[in-house]
């Protein structure tokens, strides 16, 4: 059965649930969308028939990341946390959790993949962190990068927001593999099919044990994350003038203030 929304689309059969994110051209998560998809995932966990939870993205693109205009002063605290809910959800999901990615996997797009328990990228896919070019960051990721990367590669990735391709993705452990995007769909379709035949209960509970010394430090660290950004970084002029001129469309001017 297939559940349309405006932002996201979701088929559930087989044991497979496959979320779809939805807002062409590049699936920026808005508000909207991050609504949805907290619906969706509570909808989707309630399910018992459901062992696989698959995510993609229409188009050319997996997600280019959250919504620049969301980081406004006035909006930022109702975007980050409902962007963490959602990422609260999958973390917290018994359901395995798969990401395809192609195209572009941005900012909140990639921080939406990473914490996915298995990420199948195409070769040429481009991932990065760009929230640094904002004069902000990204706090899932300054909580969980280290832990699949190395501490080195994500203070690179974060402190430049450097792009890499999907098989530097895949080299350095934010991805699972990489392949022709060709092969995506298919490879999507194997990894599901052979996780539906396995117990459904036996994989849920082999999760909670591969997170349980992770989850305790992701929690304490979201939370410190997300005080730091809303408490010291949205009050600098530079966050601000990061966002006004992404949106006007011209280079910031830093005072590093």
């Amino acid at each position: 059965m297939t559940r349309a929304r405006t932002h996201i689309r979701y088929d559930v059969a087989d044991g497979v649930a496959c979320l779809v994110l939805n807002n062409p051209p590049l699936n920026v998560i808005d508000l909207p969308m991050m609504e949805e998809l907290a619906a969706a995932l509570a909808e989707i966990e309630a399910c018992s028939d459901v062992t696989v939870i698959a995510i993609s993205g229409e188009g050319g693109s997996f997600s280019a990341g959250v919504d620049v205009a969301a980081h406004t002063p006035d909006r930022v605290s109702i975007m980050l946390g409902s962007f963490h809910s959602v990422v609260r959800l999958l973390v917290a999901s018994k359901k395995v959790t798969i990401a395809s990615v192609h195209g572009n996997c941005l900012g909140g797009g990639a921080e939406l993949a990473m914490v996915c328990d298995i990420v199948y990228s195409s070769s040429g896919a481009r991932w990065g962190f760009p929230e640094i070019k904002l004069g902000c960051y990204p706090p899932v990721a300054c909580t969980a990068l280290a832990a699949l990367v190395g501490q080195k590669r994500a203070s690179e990735m974060i402190l430049t927001g450097r792009n890499i391709s999907g098989d530097e993705a895949a080299a350095i452990g934010l991805a699972t593999r990489a392949m022709p995007e060709s092969e995506l769909c298919d490879a999507i379709k194997t990894c599901c099919r052979d996780l539906t035949h396995l117990s459904s209960a036996a994989l849920s509970l082999t999760k909670k044990a591969i997170y349980a010394w992770d989850s305790i430090h992701f929690d304490k660290g979201l939370a410190r994350a997300e005080k730091i950004y809303m408490e010291e970084l949205i009050q600098t002029a530079d966050a601000n003038e990061g966002v006004r001129a992404f949106m006007e469309k011209r280079e910031a001017k830093w005072i590093g203030k």
